[in-house]
């Protein structure tokens, strides 16, 4: 591999780790866990609906809505945003392999 197929590998991996990162809180939100609460009516109300329904009535502390709940009110911490970045840097290098086996 050539020195351009390294620079085009960093830069989709670089794109995909900020990609990733800008994608978390847009995509929490759009399924409705917003910084107001959660979105009557939305995908993320369902869960919670389940989630409550399943547990008695209440949504237990740590469960799966009650974090996605908590990052789309407050942000992301370092954690999390540390493994939004993994994430996406993962997906763009693997796109770059992808694009690399095709061309």
């Amino acid at each position: 591999m050539g020195i351009l197929t390294y620079l085009a590998a960093g830069a989709a991996v670089g794109t995909g780790a900020v990609g990733g990162v800008l994608a978390v809180p847009l995509v929490l939100g759009a399924v409705g866990f917003t910084s107001a609460g959660i979105a009557a009516g939305s995908w993320a109300a369902g869960m919670m609906s389940t989630a409550a329904l399943a547990n008695g009535g209440a949504v237990a502390a740590g469960s799966t809505v009650a974090v996605l709940q908590a990052a789309g009110a407050a942000g992301l911490g370092t954690a999390a945003t540390a493994a939004a970045a993994g994430t996406g840097a993962a997906i763009g290098g693997a796109l770059t392999r992808l694009v690399a086996i095709i061309i």
